[in-house]
């Protein structure tokens, strides 16, 4: 083997070990400095009555913490409990635009939702003709009422532009919504990867 040769197959061999590195590299990442924040909440409170630090426990308390409010909320007197507190803090001038609209982007994103999640992944044709985009439908219709008398119908769709968490809302007629087959899960993750999970074959699927 040549010296020529034996550079190539380096090359190859460390550019296919760095592609899937890099993924697991970045996901350990994330993972550490999620438990570092999370452990950092509640961490500095045992620390003040325990007198020492206690790596992970902060951690453990905030799984718990949420785990029993998931089991509170999901009660008759556990929703009565939250939705006081909601109350009070929807009285709170500045607390009540950053929190309601925290919630509803939490919503949409949740697939517990019934109101305010995502209906379907679609593609619709943005920001210009001849180009396409994908995005979710948020409301099924919007009934507006030109000078004529004439009512049509249009569709709300959110169309991500930074990865997921950032867009824009598009009114479309009906009949420039293509409908598909992907689920609204899949949608995020094909969202996320730049359109690389993007299947070949996408079918259209109605509501």
């Amino acid at each position: 083997m040549t010296g020529y040769s034996i550079r190539v197959t380096f090359k190859r061999k460390f550019i296919a070990g760095l592609f899937i590195s890099i993924p697991a590299i970045i996901t350990l990442l994330v993972i550490a400095w999620f438990f570092r924040f999370v452990d950092g909440l509640l961490e500095p409170v045992y620390y003040q009555i325990l007198g020492y630090h206690t790596p992970g426990l902060g951690f453990i308390s905030a799984v718990v913490l949420v785990f029993i409010v998931g089991i509170v909320s999901t009660n008759v007197f556990g929703k009565k409990i939250i939705f006081f507190f909601e109350g009070i803090f929807l009285n709170i001038p500045v607390f009540k635009s950053f929190y309601t609209a925290i919630k509803q982007l939490v919503d949409a994103f949740s697939p517990e939702s019934k109101t305010s999640s995502f209906k379907k992944f679609v593609i619709i044709e943005y920001p210009r003709k001849g180009a396409y985009a994908f995005g979710f439908l948020t409301k099924e219709s919007t009934v507006l009422a030109g000078k004529s008398g004439e009512e049509s119908k249009l569709r709300a769709v959110y169309v991500p532009t930074n990865n997921l968490y950032l867009g824009e809302i598009v009114l479309v007629q009906e009949d420039d919504v293509f409908y598909t087959d992907i689920q609204v899960d899949e949608g995020m993750k094909i969202i996320l990867s730049g359109g690389i999970a993007a299947p070949h074959r996408i079918e259209e699927s109605r509501l």
